[in-house]
């Protein structure tokens, strides 16, 4: 059984054979909602199948960002070409995080990491989903969104004093170019959330801390609170989540919020899904 978790930077594959895990690899993203078929499948055949210690495959389990119904086809028919094997099953970046995060259990589960997402979950299905309508009208929490909010200060001098300098410099960058990375080239919400690690490295700035806490308020004010929170955990998986998770369960107890599990990869928990 191979199973991979696609973000929009990064594939995490793993290999398994009844219950052990034979190999784990990683590889660049992949994303039906940017990407051709051709290009998917170009991805899988150069820099998939070829790593692969044992290509005698039974099944797939693809989970991704943008596997939105109507793009699974799409998925689907890449892999293919690279496997030829009915069992192929793909499925959305938020089911991964319920399968990993809540099993066959209920509770609400959330992604944040270059995106955000989250999802009511019964333990068999989707009860419930607030859109999270990308990184310029939603994301809320993402590292995409705190990107976007870091940017936006500097260039509008609202960081502490010299913190826009040192962001310049340590990531080689000027206003032209942040507009140019933002609005002119491909995927602008990676180069936002590659922003995130500025933002850790300067958490106790008050100016820092203000955008990270007040992206976190948001998130569970316009996604996770319209959930039933009162009587469920709330579980996390992404980079995000993982490495601000001290600050994110401050502000959850500021909101009334149980916070359950926090992930930074959602891959342990599937392989355990899958073998259940």
């Amino acid at each position: 059984m191979l199973i991979a978790d696609s973000g929009a930077t990064k594939t995490d594959w793993c290999l398994v054979r009844g219950d052990e895990v034979l190999q784990r690899f990683s590889g660049k993203g992949i994303s039906p909602i940017y990407q051709s078929e051709e290009e998917i499948a170009q991805e899988i055949r150069e820099h998939v199948y070829p790593l692969l210690t044992d290509n005698d495959v039974g099944a797939i389990h693809f989970y991704g960002s943008g596997c939105i119904p109507e793009k699974i086809p799409l998925v689907k028919q890449a892999i293919q070409q690279s496997f030829s094997i009915d069992a192929i099953h793909v499925y959305s970046d938020l089911m991964a995080a319920a399968h990993s995060l809540c099993g066959h259990e209920a509770g609400i589960a959330c992604i944040l990491g270059t995106g955000s997402n989250s999802c009511e979950w019964d333990g068999e299905t989707i009860r419930k989903q607030i859109s999270p309508l990308g990184f310029i009208l939603g994301d809320e929490g993402s590292g995409a969104a705190l990107g976007k909010q870091l940017v936006a200060d500097a260039l509008k001098n609202q960081l502490t004093p010299g913190l826009k300098e040192e962001l310049m410099d340590e990531y080689h960058l000027t206003s032209a170019l942040i507009i140019d990375k933002v609005y002119r080239q491909p995927f602008p919400s990676r180069f936002l959330a590659s922003l995130s690690p500025f933002l850790h490295q300067h958490i106790e700035d008050v100016s820092i801390r203000r955008i990270v806490t007040q992206s976190f308020r948001v998130f569970f004010e316009r996604n996770v609170m319209q959930y039933d929170y009162h009587n469920m955990e709330v579980h996390f998986v992404g980079s995000i989540a993982w490495y601000y998770a001290n600050l994110l369960r401050e502000v959850a107890v500021e909101k009334g919020i149980n916070i359950g599990k926090i992930a930074q990869s959602p891959m342990e928990g599937l392989v355990r899904y899958q073998l259940t």
